[in-house]
């Protein structure tokens, strides 16, 4: 028995070993890189609070729009320094195939999830990392969900999943004019978030950390 729990942690070890190795031979810089950039993200997380159950509930009842604000500005800025850092050979990315019976059916079962569970897979590590034990139950659910989805696949979910359409972009249409077109759908994303109103939904630790003056509860 003792061998066996040896021979597992040496395996576990030794994939950890491999998820490293990858990541570097992947290109995407140095290990300490990866680390510094996760941790902006995570800074940038926590400092928008968009990791409070509020924040993604309260977008889902439209009574707080940070994630959207923040969804469109970042999904704008990146799209830009992505797609020209893809021209310049400092990055890449991997299309993947549309069918759309998988795509609404996964779509509308996501969007349900985060309503329900407050988090999603970017807000959801960070509250781990604050020790939410209620979100680690929920990881440990989408895990088995994953686990279940990988062993009936084929026999269940890839007839859901609907035809292959094949990969498609959006500068696919604008064959000759892409780089404008990514600059015009990168502005515009950022200045849709400049426009939507700011509209905040708190918990009551936020509220009690708030002046008197701006808690939306004492307002008359």
């Amino acid at each position: 028995m003792d061998v066996i729990v040896k021979l597992q942690g040496d395996d576990l070890a030794s994939r950890i070993i491999q998820m490293f190795e990858n990541v570097i031979n992947q290109g995407h810089g140095s290990l300490a890189l990866v680390f510094l950039i996760g941790v902006i993200f995570g800074g940038i997380i926590q400092y928008s609070r968009v990791d409070k159950f509020e924040k993604i509930a309260g977008f889902a009842m439209l009574k707080d729009t940070i994630v959207p604000k923040m969804l469109f500005l970042a999904v704008g800025l990146t799209s830009i320094g992505l797609y020209f850092m893809i021209e310049a050979g400092d990055a890449h990315y991997h299309v993947k195939p549309i069918m759309w019976p998988g795509l609404v059916i996964g779509g509308i079962l996501f969007g349900i999830s985060m309503a329900i569970f407050g988090k999603c897979p970017g807000t959801g590590p960070v509250s781990i990392a604050e020790g939410r034990i209620d979100v680690l139950v929920g990881a440990i659910g989408g895990l088995l969900g994953g686990l279940v989805f990988t062993l009936y696949y084929d026999d269940f979910f890839k007839p859901l999943m609907g035809e292959n359409t094949g990969k498609m972009v959006l500068t696919d249409f604008f064959k000759g004019n892409e780089h404008m077109v990514v600059l015009i759908f990168g502005i515009v994303l950022a200045l849709i978030a400049i426009a939507i109103p700011k509209v905040e939904m708190f918990d009551e630790a936020d509220l009690c950390k708030l002046p008197d003056d701006q808690r939306p509860d004492k307002k008359l």
